[in-house]
């Protein structure tokens, strides 16, 4: 039996639609805070159970049965700390086989103000005992090409990463891996650096958008600070204004750059090609 958390998520869905091309539906659990969000799953066999980080009492049964486990990190940052312990201390009640996490690429090293509460989480999982692996995901590329529409529109794409390079994949390339690792045997304490195959910097991803659009777009690299504001006069909020700004720092310091290959080694195939993801997204 292998459970998902956060099934309903935009990474936990995928992660489910690629266990049942080769797991059969019953032996998967959606385990996520609102099971209303995965109905067409239940309609498919996959049996879901309420499971919420903040709700310690929902997650002990949720994980009853449960031979590998797969804590996909809470979106709520600030709160993940805890949310992440609850949910680790009911896989131990439980007695589940295998915990695989999604942390952050070289976490225990990142300048990312989002690495603290990953290094805890991680920290949390060696002190419980555990048979865990740690899946170190990099950045989405998605984080990227929501940014096209408005940089076609004024012809720059923002930024405040300089000349860092960024190895980026797609959350499918993200599950691809996932899955991989919760369907081999030899996992428990392992530790995948997970990055794309093709590393750019943000120029040169202004640059690809232009080759694609016919359309001129420039990289314009901007102070921190002045990107969070920038950011927050197009109406994101604070929080994620702050988060994305301090990421784009990161990226600077090399904090999105890793050249391992670990991710396409895993699913047998090259991350997916930049190219191709910014030609349909300027269509």
């Amino acid at each position: 039996m292998i459970a998902i958390t956060g099934a309903s998520g935009q990474l936990g869905r995928l992660v489910v639609e690629a266990l049942l091309e080769t797991v059969p539906a019953a032996q998967i659990v959606a385990a996520v805070r609102d099971p209303a969000k995965v109905a067409d799953l239940a309609a498919r066999g996959v049996q879901v159970r309420l499971a919420d980080y903040g709700r310690p009492d929902t997650l002990v049964p949720a994980f009853q049965g449960i031979d590998k486990l797969l804590l996909i990190s809470s979106s709520e940052v600030g709160q993940r700390v805890e949310q992440h312990r609850h949910v680790i201390d009911a896989a131990r009640q439980a007695g589940v086989g295998l915990v695989a996490y999604t942390s952050l690429l070289h976490a225990d090293r990142s300048p990312l103000g989002l690495a603290a509460e990953h290094v805890a989480t991680e920290a949390l999982l060696k002190a419980s005992g555990l048979p865990h692996v740690l899946l170190r995901h990099g950045w989405y590329t998605e984080n990227y090409l929501a940014s096209i529409a408005p940089a076609l529109q004024h012809g720059a794409y923002i930024g405040s990463a300089g000349a860092g390079r960024i190895a980026s994949a797609t959350r499918a390339d993200y599950a691809a891996a996932d899955v991989a690792v919760l369907l081999r045997d030899d996992q428990a304490g392992r530790v995948h650096e997970l990055a794309g195959d093709q590393a750019y910097t943000l120029a040169e991803l202004a640059s690809e958008i232009s080759r694609q659009s016919g359309r001129s777009v420039v990289y314009q690299d901007l102070p921190q600070a002045d990107f969070q504001a920038a950011l927050l006069g197009a109406g994101l909020p604070e929080p994620l204004a702050a988060l994305l700004a301090d990421s784009d720092a990161g990226a600077a310091q090399g904090a999105l750059f890793d050249d391992s290959h670990q991710l396409s080694a895993l699913i047998g195939r090259p991350t997916t090609p930049l190219a191709g993801l910014v030609r349909a997204a300027v269509q």
